[in-house]
């Protein structure tokens, strides 16, 4: 690159002094020489700004007196930062030398690539490929978001089978490079998901209006995982379903709606009736929790800035078919197995 446009890198902390500690070595080694970072702290009670202080001077703090969630917060924060691109990296995730650079330089060369992520391995195995991200994002044709390198809970081991710079359907919220110009055009995240599904929320309006959004797996990041909620957390299934059903009416044009809604909230039953048979009550209850309060958004007031504001492209990295069946039925477990990755 003849010059280096501004990156920040941005870190919503909300209790996280532990991962700070841990994390914030291989960060501040990052080579790119016009980067600021940032810790938007999102009310924490414990001790992490007082670490900043003490260890970090040189990390720019921005201050919220509550816990607004992953898209309030962002969206908050991000108002208060000047940069050509930005980068929302999660405090429990550990970078490599060079993580920067290359998806710096894909994004330089298309300005129609508005979002990308680095690969994306587990922390705790790091010849997997991790849950939140993997090598790439993809959904099927029902709204089930699975990713190059993990398919529902099975995770692959990294054989460089995804190492293809390619266009996917979302780049994962871990460690999302997104252009700022972009990031704030569609409005950010939509606060009323607060977390989880947001970044694939936004990474569908990005590509309806004519984006497109990449992984760069000449970047490479280390995720721990569950860092805020445990993936069997109540909150985080309810927050996930309500969610999936909220983006999927958005976004999807007026005859889809009519028949993949109702057949995902059969789905979505059925997965309920399964849990039941497993003895998991509470999982179960926390899904039908999830529908009603679909139900409720449905006939309730709706912010339309953050529905698509026009569509003038097809997503890439939509399975045309059910990845559920796929994985449930056919038995297949790897990415490979389902699709031929080219998208």
């Amino acid at each position: 690159m003849s010059h280096y446009p501004t990156v920040a890198v941005v870190i919503l902390n909300w209790n996280g002094r532990k991962f700070l500690e841990q994390f914030l070595p291989s960060l501040m080694a990052t080579t790119y020489p016009n980067v600021q970072m940032i810790v938007a702290d999102n009310g924490s009670s414990d001790d992490s700004l007082n670490f900043l202080d003490s260890n970090y001077p040189q990390v720019v703090q921005l201050r919220s007196t509550t816990n607004e969630g992953f898209a309030t917060g962002y969206n908050r924060a991000l108002q208060q930062v000047n940069a050509t691109y930005y980068v929302l990296l999660n405090s429990d995730v550990e970078v490599t030398p060079g993580w920067i650079e290359p998806v710096v330089e894909l994004m330089e060369s298309n300005t129609v690539i508005g979002a990308c992520q680095p690969k994306v391995l587990s922390w705790h195995d790091k010849r997997l490929f991790e849950y939140a991200g993997g090598s790439g994002g993809w959904i099927d044709v029902y709204g089930y978001a699975f990713c190059r390198g993990r398919i529902f809970d099975v995770c692959e081991k990294d054989e460089g089978q995804y190492d293809d710079t390619t266009p996917v359907f979302w780049a994962s919220g871990c460690a999302l490079f997104v252009r700022a110009e972009v990031f704030h055009g569609l409005h950010g995240f939509d606060t009323l998901f607060f977390a989880h599904q947001e970044e694939i929320d936004l990474c569908w309006r990005m590509q309806l209006a004519g984006y497109l959004v990449y992984v760069c797996p000449l970047s490479v990041v280390y995720h721990v995982g569950g860092g805020s909620l445990p993936k069997s957390s109540p909150r985080k299934v309810y927050l996930n379903y309500r969610n999936s059903l909220i983006m999927l009416f958005k976004n999807y044009d007026g005859t889809e709606k009519i028949w993949k809604i109702p057949f995902r909230l059969v789905l979505d039953g059925l997965s309920a009736v399964q849990q039941l048979f497993r003895g998991n009550v509470q999982f179960a209850i926390t899904i039908f929790k999830a529908h009603i309060a679909f139900y409720g958004w449905l006939i309730g007031a709706k912010e339309k800035k953050y529905f698509p504001q026009k569509r003038v492209a097809t997503p890439r990295g939509i399975y045309q078919r059910s990845v559920v069946w796929q994985y449930f039925v056919k038995k297949k477990r790897y990415f490979t197995e389902i699709i031929d990755g080219k998208g």
